[in-house]
């Protein structure tokens, strides 16, 4: 019992913290420009970290990667989640690939525009043009970009295929791919199920039976290695079947 409260008073301190902080950027925003977004990233980077303790989610990485992990990438992930979109930021110097309808999410929305994330309509294909050229300028520039093969929240489990996108990218810019795979263990708990809402979710992790949540970082593909985006692709969707019948099955 003791405990308990223990934890709801912890809980309630970290929300006036995430709270404070976050009028703080929503502030900001609006006099964010070019030059001050770099900062307003990093800041971006801490309201994740902040949003995580927040939630009461015990977030950890697990470095499994053998060589060192290269200082420009393209980190790609599974998406069973809503969760990634703070859980990824909190980690690592990257850039989001976010889909369109985040920017109607309140406040949130405004900020992650504001840090500079991307966006893109995934049922326009011209969207995701837009959005592949976008990415590959930002790589151009030096930033790190997340993407999620999969296309979206497909599930709990990897999705049947990847799309070529980031292999495409990873291949024209000579950019390596950090795979990273996302593991929670209160996996129905944590999946983004069709028709819930991010108010919804939001509840879920923060009542979530099990909050262990587990980030495993491998080593950096070189595109040097691959002649064509498919058997790039193919050759990584096969790493992620491999690391979900280690972790999941």
């Amino acid at each position: 019992m003791i405990c308990y409260l223990a934890r709801i008073v912890w809980l309630g301190l970290c929300w006036l913290e995430l709270t404070a902080f976050t009028a703080v950027l929503y502030v900001a925003s609006f006099v964010s420009a070019e030059r001050t977004q770099p900062a307003y990233f990093t800041l971006f980077r801490l309201w994740c970290r902040f949003f995580v303790r927040a939630l009461g989610v015990d977030l950890r990485l697990h470095q499994k990667n053998r060589d060192p992990l290269p200082k420009h990438f393209i980190l790609i992930a599974n998406h069973p989640s809503a969760f990634e979109d703070i859980g990824v930021p909190a980690l690592f110097n990257v850039v989001s690939l976010a889909k369109i309808e985040v920017l109607d999410w309140w406040i949130a929305g405004r900020i992650n525009r504001a840090a500079g994330t991307l966006f893109v309509k995934r049922e326009s294909r011209e969207s995701r043009r837009a959005a592949a050229e976008q990415i590959v300028g930002q790589l151009r520039k030096g930033r790190n970009v997340v993407i999620y093969p999969e296309g979206g929240c497909k599930g709990k489990r990897i999705f049947s295929s990847f799309r070529y996108g980031a292999f495409d990218i990873s291949l024209r810019t000579g950019v390596p791919i950090l795979p990273v795979f996302l593991h929670y263990e209160a996996q129905d708990v944590f999946e983004w199920k069709p028709n819930e809402t991010p108010v919804q979710k939001l509840w879920h992790f923060l009542t979530a039976p099990n909050n262990r949540v587990n980030y495993y970082v491998y080593d950096a593909i070189d595109p040097a290695r691959f002649t064509d985006k498919c058997t790039y692709c193919d050759y990584v969707h096969n790493l992620y079947l491999a690391w979900q019948a280690k972790y999941l099955d």
